[in-house]
């Protein structure tokens, strides 16, 4: 059987109920708030990552694009490596002050430093 006509029954097996409609699948699509009304969190991790220090940008509103853009101009800012994870931007190292510093000269109004 190919893999086409598998995905065409979308995980229902069967149904008694002659009633019975799958439900359509909605699929939401996410918008970018404009920076001024972002309220992002910036702080420092250790947990989890051998003793390393993580920058650690929280609650950026926006598309998967343009969290990977976001974490792609701070970190080219700092110098550094990182990556965008569940919904959480990192940049290595205690970047705490350069990230603000960029956030706020790039429009971001409500910049909290944990």
């Amino acid at each position: 059987m190919s893999k086409n006509k598998i995905k065409s029954f979308s995980g229902i097996v069967f149904s008694t109920d002659p009633n019975f409609k799958p439900e359509a699948e909605t699929i939401e699509e996410e918008i970018t708030l404009s920076p001024a009304l972002q309220k992002i969190n910036v702080r420092l991790e250790t947990k989890h990552r051998a003793g390393k220090a993580v920058t650690l940008i929280e609650n950026f509103i926006g598309t998967e694009e343009d969290k990977i853009d976001l974490g792609k101009k701070l970190k080219t800012f700092c110098g550094t490596g990182g990556s965008v994870k569940d919904g959480e931007i990192l940049v290595q190292g205690d970047n705490r002050d350069k990230v603000v510093a960029w956030l706020l000269k790039n429009g971001f109004k409500t910049v909290k430093k944990v």
